[in-house]
């Protein structure tokens, strides 16, 4: 029998709006070399990983009438060249122009009768620069397994790693009558299937958020905090079908300077800095910002003890923890902002407030658009009545990653947007760097770069402020 999906990930698949499309992504940026990565390098690599992330060959199937979740089959027309793609900039191509190619590109939603990701090549980059851009469903990330295959094109040294050399035989269709055979026998043995089953694809909200919350550690048990409305801010609009992105870069060293001096996390360096350039931010918008200002945060973080980062792509296995935390953006100080989060932070920790989610990683490499996806699929069980935005951090090696011998020089995540919210901020630290994926409703956050570039003004403030 063909792998049902579970709840959940049907769940994304039941709830995909045309202005809610359920794809993570992310924007790897990578040197251009004579005898390095191009287009058709680019497919024969996929063609050697892909054996290793057997989902990214397989599509979803529905089961007639509902009577069962959807499953997963081999895609017996599959074509690699349909999901990896070339597209170029107008040399010498501006991040400005490839932040608008890539909104542009998160704004389509997938095509839901191949398998779901999507893989661009991106050239014509200034500084001899080309980018790797990609899309992966919701769905596709079942929490426990989930790599994604950009984490399986990626290696620790310029020389590679053997590709497989498998041929690959997919598995016949099943029938429909096969599917509602099984979608039966599954009801007699288990008979409140089919009413669940039912509840889910006709949207039931409340099924599906008690689904997410129970699968990603009961989430709503911070209800003391959930149980305060998330303060009204300009985030939180109707939104549309279309995209604005922007990014920030940074460096880590500056992050652990603040947080040697301050007796802080690093992650507690990242949402003050998020504080500081939203409080600038809601300023140059004229935003009415008063002392007791704040803005909550749904923050989805990476856990790993007493290290900040890893020391080799073997050690990356993750645990998520989620929080709200309720960002100060009234509060002039950068110091002051600084120590309400941390105690915000401690507080949660402390007092079992923070959301083991241990069941949904179990994950070893590099996968940063896979730990955003573990957050964004948090963040979607949740209304926005409680929290404003989300904010994603995934830390990643501090040392450089290659893909066919190119070296990696940055990667930009790019965190979904749930339904009423015009904006979701995913960070990743890679090789000494803190890069920042701003991604923004297009008519709601028009101003989108304005918020990325005032990270620097905030982060500086904090470096000035500990002088």
């Amino acid at each position: 029998m063909p792998p049902r999906l579970s709840a959940l990930d049907a769940s994304f698949l039941y709830l995909e709006q045309a202005t809610t499309p359920m794809h993570v992504g992310g924007v790897a940026v990578v040197e251009r070399r004579p005898e390095g990565l191009d287009y058709e390098r680019l497919v024969e690599l996929v063609d050697q990983r892909i054996s290793l992330v057997p989902r990214y060959r397989q599509k979803v199937r529905y089961v007639p009438g509902n009577l069962a979740r959807p499953v997963w089959v081999d895609d017996t027309d599959f074509d690699t060249a349909y999901h990896v793609r070339r597209s170029a900039l107008p040399r010498p191509g501006t991040d400005e122009q490839l932040c608008e190619l890539v909104a542009r590109l998160m704004s389509r939603p997938l095509d839901h009768t191949r398998p779901l990701w999507e893989m661009y090549l991106v050239e014509g980059l200034s500084g001899d620069r080309i980018a790797v851009v990609t899309k992966t469903h919701q769905a596709m990330i079942d929490g426990i397994s989930a790599i994604d295959l950009s984490q399986v094109i990626l290696d620790v040294s310029p020389e590679g790693r053997p590709g497989s050399d498998e041929v690959w035989m997919p598995r016949p269709e099943p029938s429909d009558a096969r599917l509602v055979v099984e979608a039966i026998g599954e009801t007699i043995s288990r008979p409140g299937e089919i009413a669940d089953n039912v509840r889910v694809a006709a949207g039931d909200a409340m099924a599906i958020a008690t689904k997410m919350a129970g699968v990603a550690g009961k989430l709503f048990t911070m209800a003391r905090t959930a149980s305060r409305p998330a303060p009204g801010t300009p985030l939180n609009v109707d939104i549309s079908t279309q995209r604005r992105f922007a990014i920030a870069r940074s460096d880590l060293e500056d992050y652990r300077r603040i947080r040697a001096a301050h007796g802080c996390s690093v992650n507690d360096v990242v949402l003050s800095v998020v504080s500081g350039a939203l409080r600038n931010w809601l300023l140059s918008r004229g935003e009415p910002v008063t002392s007791g200002a704040s803005v909550r945060a749904m923050v989805p973080m990476s856990v790993r003890g007493e290290a900040d980062v890893p020391s080799s792509v073997g050690s990356l296995g993750n645990r998520v923890s989620s929080f709200l935390v309720d960002l100060p953006v009234g509060e002039p100080s950068p110091l002051v902002r600084l120590h309400h989060v941390t105690h915000a932070m401690r507080e949660h920790t402390s007092s079992g407030q923070n959301v083991g989610a241990d069941t949904l990683v179990r994950i070893g490499g590099f996968a940063p658009p896979t730990l955003h996806a573990l957050g964004a699929r948090a963040a979607s069980g949740m209304s926005r009545r409680i929290f404003n935005l989300v904010v994603t951090n995934v830390p990643g090696p501090q040392f450089p990653l290659y893909a066919a011998g190119a070296r990696m020089l940055e990667m930009f995540p790019v965190v979904p947007l749930a339904k009423g919210q015009a904006l979701a901020i995913g960070l990743t630290s890679y090789d000494g760097g803190v890069y920042y994926g701003f991604n923004g409703d297009r008519d709601g956050m028009p101003d989108v770069d304005v918020l990325a570039g005032l990270v620097d003004e905030a982060l500086d403030e904090l470096l000035a402020a500990g002088r």
